[in-house]
C-alpha cells in the first residue's frame, strides 16, 4: 500500500504547530534525558548495526521524535525500507526532519507519489524539503517537474540551482543548463564543476577549459574532472601539464593519470608516475602489470614485478596470462609452479591456459592436482576443465565431471551447461547435449551455436535448422556468425541446398552478419556436393570482388567437391591455390593424385608424388585411440614401436580370423542353400 495512504489521518494541515513536539513543565521534570540513547541509535545506525539499534529502541521506555527520526534515517540508510515506512506511521508526532526524511527515503525507493503526497501536506517547507523534493525529482529522471517546483521557489539557495542545473545536463539539456548558470547570483565550485563536466561530457574541451580557468576557486575534484576530462579526449600532454600543476592532488589524480597513460600504452609513463605516488595501492599496480601485458610486453612486465613490493597473486595471475596469450606455456607454468600461495583464480589460470594451448594431458593433471591439494573449484574451473574434456576422444572424463558438478550444485549456471552441451556434441554424443540443453534453465547464444553446431556436425542436419528455427522464433537471442557457420553446414549436410542459399541471405540482409571465411567454405561445400560446381566458383569471385582473401579452407572445399564430380580442370586451379597457401599440405597432393589416377593421367599423379618426396612433405598418419579401464592408449598407423604393439596385433589377427570364419560360414549356408533349392 502506497505511503500517502498510511498518511492521510495522520497529518492535520490546520495545526502547523504539530511540526514540532508540545511539553509542559511536568512532562520535562520527568522525562529522562534521550539525547545519549539518541546518539548511540544513530550511530549503530551509521555503522550498519540495523539490529542492535532496533533492540536499543525497543528497550527504551521514553522515546521522542528525535528517536524515531533517527530510527527512520537509519533504516532507510541500510535499505529497510518497509520498516522506515512502518514506523514513520507510528510517530505521533513529526517535525521539520521527519518530513525530509521521508521525503528522500521515498524518492531513493522510487515512490515518488509518495513523496509528493507528503510535499503537498506540509504546512511549512524549508529548505531543505525543496530541494529534496527537486533532488528526487531528477534522480528519477522526471527533471521537468524539478524545473517546474524550482520555478515555485520563493527563495533558492545555491544547492537548488546546482540541482536543476545537474538535472538539465543529465537529460542534455546544454542550452536551458547554461542559461540557468549563467543566471546565477551566487555560485560555488560545485556549481562550476557541473556545468565543465556538461562541456566535457559533450566534448566540448574549450568551453570546459574556459569554465575551469574562470572558476575563483578549485578544489582538488575540479581539478580531477578537468584532468579526466582531457584523458578522456586523449589530450595526455595538456592532462600531464595540469597534474603537474595541481597545488595539492589525492589518490584519484595519480589514478585518472595513470590510467590515462596506459589507455594509450604509454606504460612507461604511467610506471613512471606510480613510482612517484605518495600512496601506492595494489589494484592501480596491477593495471599496470595489465598495460604492459595487453602489449605482449610480458617478458619487461615479469623483470619489473620480480624488483617490485607488489608482486602479489593477482600481479602474477596477469603474468601468467600474458604468457598463455603469446603461447610461451614453459614460461607460464614456470610461474605458476614458483607462485608462494594460489588461489582458485590461478588455478584455473593454469588450467584454461593448458586447454587453449592444447596442452590436454598437462590440464587434466593440474585439475587432479588441485583437487588433491584441497582447493575449492567454481564455476571458471569446471568449465575450463570441461573444455578440454572437449577435445579428448573419450567421454568417461566428461561423464565423471559431471557428476561432481551436479555433486557440487552448480549445474544451474548457464555456462556450465553451455560447457557440458559442447563436450557432449564434439565427443559425438548427441542424445546426451540434446538431454543438457532441454534441461538447461536458461539459454544464451553459446548454448544455441553449441547445439545447432554439435548437431550439424553429426549429420542432424534438419534438427540444427529446426533448432535454429525455434531460437529465432521463441527466443530473444539474436544469431551471431558462429550460429549461420552451424547453419549453412547442416544445410549442407542434409542436401538442402535451397535452403542454404536462403539463410545465406538472410544473414546479411535480415541479421547484418559480416560473411567470413568459414561461411564461403560452407557455400561452396554446399553447391560442390551436388556438382554445382560453376555456382561454387561463383561464390569465391565474390569473394575476390568483395576484396575478401580466400583462405585455404575455401579452395579446399571446392576441391573436394572436384574430387567427388571428376571436374578435372577446377581441381587443379583449388589445388595450386591450397599449395601456394600451405605447401606442406600432404591431403592435397594425395587428392591431386588420386583424381589424375582416376582419370587416366599416371604421369601426373606420379609427378605428385615426386613433388611431395622433393619438399619433404609427409602424409599425416592415421592415429586411433583405445580406452580401457586403466587408461587410454594412442595408436598411429604404421607405428611398430608401441609396447603393447603385439599384443594389439596378435588381438587384431584373431578379430580378422573370426571375420574370415563368419565369411565362409555364411558362404557355405548360401552353397547349401543353393543345393537343396536346386
Amino acid at each position: 500500500m502506497p505511503l500517502h495512504s498510511y498518511l492521510r489521518k495522520a497529518l492535520n494541515l490546520n495545526k502547523t504547530l504539530s511540526l514540532r513536539p508540545h511539553f509542559n513543565k511536568r512532562t520535562l521534570m520527568t522525562t529522562p534525558d534521550l539525547k545519549p540513547f539518541n546518539s548511540k541509535i544513530s550511530n549503530l545506525m551509521k555503522n550498519g548495526l540495523v539490529e542492535e539499534a532496533h533492540n536499543l529502541f525497543d528497550e527504551m521506555s521514553h522515546r521522542n521524535t528525535v528517536t524515531y527520526n533517527a530510527m527512520i534515517k537509519g533504516y532507510l540508510q541500510n535499505g529497510f525500507f518497509e520498516k522506515a515506512v512502518y514506523l514513520y506511521n507510528q510517530m505521533q508526532v513529526r517535525d521539520i526532519f521527519s518530513y525530509n526524511t521521508m521525503i528522500s527515503g521515498l524518492m531513493q525507493h522510487g515512490d515518488v507519489e509518495g513523496a509528493e503526497k507528503i510535499f503537498e501536506s506540509m504546512g511549512y517547507r524549508d529548505i531543505v524539503t525543496w530541494n529534496s523534493i527537486i533532488s528526487g525529482y531528477v534522480d528519477n529522471d522526471l527533471v521537468d517537474k524539478a524545473v517546474s517546483v524550482f520555478n515555485e521557489m520563493l527563495f533558492k539557495d545555491v544547492i537548488s540551482w546546482n540541482l536543476v542545473i545537474a538535472g538539465l545536463v543529465k537529460v542534455k539539456e546544454f542550452g536551458k543548463a547554461e542559461e540557468l548558470f549563467r543566471g546565477m547570483s551566487t555560485r560555488d565550485v560545485a556549481s562550476w564543476t557541473i556545468m565543465m563536466k556538461a562541456y566535457l561530457g559533450a566534448g566540448r574541451i574549450i568551453e570546459a577549459r574556459e569554465i575551469f580557468d574562470d572558476m575563483p576557486t578549485k578544489d582538488i575534484q575540479a581539478w580531477n574532472t578537468m584532468i579526466s576530462g582531457y584523458v578522456q579526449n586523449e589530450f595526455l600532454e595538456i592532462a600531464e601539464s595540469l597534474f603537474h600543476k595541481m597545488p595539492e592532488k589525492d589518490w584519484n589524480s595519480w589514478s585518472v593519470m595513470i590510467e590515462g597513460f596506459l589507455s594509450i600504452g604509454r606504460n612507461g609513463d604511467a610506471l613512471r608516475l606510480f613510482q612517484e605516488m605518495p600512496q601506492k595501492c595494489e589494484k592501480l599496480w596491477n593495471s599496470i602489470i595489465v598495460g604492459f601485458v595487453k602489449k605482449n610486453l610480458v617478458k619487461k612486465a615479469h623483470v619489473i614485478l620480480e624488483k617490485s613490493p607488489f608482486s602479489g597473486t593477482v600481479s602474477w595471475t596477469n603474468i601468467m596470462i600474458g604468457y598463455f596469450n603469446m603461447r610461451e606455456i614453459g614460461s607460464a607454468m614456470k610461474v605458476f609452479k614458483l607462485m608462494s600461495s594460489r588461489d582458485t583464480t590461478v588455478w584455473n589460470v593454469a588450467i584454461h591456459g593448458l586447454g587453449e594451448n592444447d596442452h590436454y594431458e598437462d590440464g587434466i593433471k593440474e585439475f587432479i592436482k588441485m583437487k588433491e591439494d584441497g582447493f575449492p573449484k567454481d564455476e571458471a574451473t569446471f568449465t575450463s576443465f570441461l573444455t578440454i574434456c572437449s577435445n579428448l576422444p573419450s567421454l568417461n572424463l566428461g561423464k565423471q565431471i559431471h557428476a561432481e558438478v551436479i555433486k557440487v550444485g552448480i549445474d544451474s549456471y548457464t555456462s556450465v551447461g553451455n560447457a557440458f552441451v559442447t563436450m557432449y556434441s564434439r565427443c559425438g554424443n548427441v542424445d546426451s547435449a540434446l538431454l543438457e540443453f532441454n534441461s538447461m534453465n536458461t539459454h544464451d547464444i553459446i548454448s544455441c551455436n553449441s547445439i545447432i553446431c554439435g548437431l550439424a556436425h553429426h549429420g542432424h542436419g534438419e534438427k540444427a535448422i529446426e533448432m535454429f528455427e525455434k531460437m529465432r522464433l521463441l527466443s530473444s537471442i539474436k544469431p551471431n556468425q558462429i550460429t549461420f557457420v552451424g547453419v549453412l553446414s547442416a544445410c549442407s549436410h542434409a542436401g538442402l541446398v535451397e535452403l542454404g542459399k536462403h539463410y545465406f541471405n538472410l544473414m546479411q540482409n535480415e541479421y547484418s552478419v559480416q560473411l567470413t571465411n568459414e561461411h564461403y567454405t560452407c557455400m561452396v561445400d554446399l553447391l560442390g556436393r551436388f556438382g554445382l560446381i560453376d555456382e561454387a566458383m561463383n561464390i569465391l569471385n565474390r569473394m575476390s570482388v568483395d576484396g575478401l582473401e580466400i583462405q585455404a579452407s575455401v579452395w579446399g572445399a571446392l576441391l573436394g567437391a572436384c574430387r567427388m564430380h571428376g571436374n578435372m580442370s577446377i581441381a587443379e586451379i583449388a589445388g595450386e591455390k591450397i599449395l601456394e597457401l600451405e605447401p606442406s599440405n600432404s591431403g592435397v597432393y594425395m587428392i591431386l593424385a588420386e583424381i589424375y589416377l582416376a582419370s587416366g593421367r599416371k604421369e601426373k599423379a606420379e609427378s605428385m608424388w615426386i613433388l611431395m618426396k622433393e619438399k619433404g612433405v609427409k602424409k599425416q598418419p592415421g592415429c586411433s585411440w583405445i580406452e580401457s579401464s586403466i587408461g587410454g592408449k594412442v595408436f598411429l598407423s604404421g607405428d611398430n614401436t608401441h609396447t603393447e604393439f603385439e599384443s594389439v596385433s596378435c588381438a587384431l589377427n584373431l578379430i580378422y580370423l573370426e571375420m574370415d570364419l563368419e565369411i565362409i560360414k555364411e558362404n557355405v549356408t548360401s552353397s547349401c542353400e543353393a543345393i537343396e533349392a536346386a
